[in-house]
């Protein structure tokens, strides 16, 4: 029997929600955490089944580890451990017995960058050192508060004079093929870039695709790529346990199916099994803006101009995941790649935007790009002893869901390795395709088999997303919050969705709330109407 009333409902337990949850508990709300599914975690699971540990959704969690938000919940407290792999990354080249590689020591790095073009390694240092100057207020900024003023402020005056800052902001919104062109005189740095950028399912030339991928690659160098110990989901028991700690009730097979509001303001929850939950405070809502907008609220309550910017919505790429149990390791012509956490198998830069090219105009790339998992290198307890389990996720062109082109592409997945790593094949004992069907049906939240809740580009970015309105997890319905990864700062898992959509009904429940609340519920709704 669920509680007939609270001061907040969570929607969904994938890592935003469970933040959210956490984040109302700590103030002293009442939260309850509903999910649809039969196990908590989102797209944050894994399954074990004889010895082989297997990360069903995202897996490797750079952010994670340096999201200011999920570090000051001190998950390691509640059973998190973070296990790495030798190297952080390796990215094949041509010939198939180069890569280069992202190694623990940024010296190193340099030298794998800088190869064949030895000032590429001073200019890998050089902007490595220029994040780590950053790197606090920049982390803090893009997942802790919006608008991110105070950070801003802290990031601009350590960035130094206005002309500087006037570079940074160029920096920023640079396309990701540019930028690379601008930093490094040879193929080697600009790969290493442009595979971390379609790592993030941006394209290589849109603006603000180089952001994609230099965070990603700093992070790398920072932090590493790194698993959860035991599997993907024991980060998701790990936020679980600090959610229960905290006093946050959590029910699993409760689906949602419609949200109850009043004179504009949300009042209660029905579930599948025909319960009513009546909220005092705030609902926020861990689902997509299609499933919030579409499903879950009342038409009536759906401005008209909403509706039609819904309509354009840009999901990211379909996602094929293939997941194998190998008799042993992978026999990589490169030596890098035997020792990396994370492989990117996808050529030059250059290459990597005709791949771009072909997701965005409808064609099945013939060489398509992979980002490889080899988790069993960083965490022995994934697979029994002398074998490794390993995974790997490709894209079909944007808006392309069908199984017989996920099949297609899985296909040439298989042989693209194998190329690679000759001998690969032989080594399969078991292998698992998951297509973007197998997606949506295990998380309705995963639109078209997309794992990023929209593109990353910037027309769907900050301000604009998911539609056009004012970058806030407010909706029009006072006291329900969108906070999943549809809203900024968007996909990866590192807490921010669901941290600003949590402080934000906090901020809006206080004595001064309304001072904020009221004018920017009305400005949204002026926009959407």
């Amino acid at each position: 029997m669920l509680p007939r009333m609270v001061d907040a409902v969570v929607i969904g337990s994938g890592p935003n929600g469970l933040v959210s949850a956490i984040a109302l508990a700590d103030a002293g709300w009442d939260v309850l955490v509903l999910e649809a599914a039969d196990e908590l975690g989102g797209a944050v699971r894994s399954t074990s089944v004889d010895g082989w540990i297997s990360d069903r959704f995202s897996s490797s969690y750079p952010l994670g580890v340096a999201s200011p938000v999920l570090r000051a919940l001190e998950l390691e407290k509640h059973g998190l451990r973070w296990a790495h792999a030798p190297l952080a990354l390796a990215h094949l080249l041509e010939p198939d017995d180069d890569a280069v590689a992202i190694h623990p020591d940024p010296s190193d790095t340099a030298a794998s960058i800088g190869r064949d073009h030895p000032r590429d390694g001073d200019a890998w240092l050089r902007l490595y050192q220029d994040y780590v100057k950053i790197r606090g207020p920049f982390l803090q900024a893009l997942l802790t508060s919006w608008p991110p003023v105070v950070p801003g402020v802290r990031m601009a005056r350590r960035l130094g004079s206005a002309g500087d800052l006037a570079r940074f902001a160029r920096f920023m919104a640079m396309p990701m093929h540019r930028m690379g062109q601008e930093l490094f005189e040879g193929p080697r740095g600009r790969a290493l870039l442009a595979g971390n950028a379609l790592h993030a399912d941006a394209p290589l030339t849109g603006s603000v695709s180089g952001t994609m991928g230099w965070l990603l690659a700093m992070l790398a160098q920072d932090v590493g790529f790194p698993v959860a110990q035991g599997g993907s989901g024991a980060l998701s028991q790990a936020l679980v346990r600090r959610a229960e700690t905290a006093g946050a009730l959590l029910v699993t097979g409760a689906p949602i199916t419609a949200i109850d509001v009043s004179a504009g303001q949300v009042t209660a929850v029905r579930t599948a099994g025909g319960e009513t939950i009546g909220v005092r405070r705030a609902v926020i809502a861990d689902v997509s803006a299609q499933t919030l907008y579409g499903e879950l609220l009342p038409p009536a309550c759906v401005p008209a101009g909403l509706r039609r910017d819904l309509e354009n919505f840009e999901w990211d790429y379909p996602t094929v995941k293939l997941n194998y149990q190998l008799s042993g390791p992978i026999p990589w012509r490169a030596a890098e790649a035997r020792e990396a956490g994370v492989v990117h198998l996808g050529g030059t830069a250059d290459d990597l935007v005709h791949v771009g090219a072909d997701l965005d105009t409808g064609r099945l790339p013939t060489t398509p790009f992979l980002l490889i998992g080899q988790t069993t290198k960083a965490d022995s307890s994934r697979s029994p002893a002398g074998t490794e389990a390993v995974w790997a996720y490709s894209h079909l062109p944007r808006g392309v869901t069908d199984d017989a082109e996920a099949e297609k592409l899985a296909g040439r997945m298989d042989r693209a390795i194998e190329r690679h790593a000759p001998g690969f094949l032989e080594l399969i004992t078991a292998r698992d395709l998951q297509r973007p069907s197998d997606f949506i049906e295990a998380n309705a939240s995963l639109g078209l088999g997309a794992l990023g809740g929209g593109t990353t580009q910037l027309h769907q970015q900050l301000i604009f997303r998911p539609t056009v309105g004012l970058g806030s997890p407010r909706t029009v319905v006072a006291g329900l919050y969108l906070g999943s990864s549809a809203i900024h700062p968007g996909p990866g898992v590192h807490g921010g969705c669901g941290h600003l959509a949590a402080r934000t009904a906090l901020r809006d429940a206080s004595l001064l709330g309304p001072l904020t609340r009221i004018p920017a519920t009305a400005a949204l709704r002026h926009l959407q109407r």
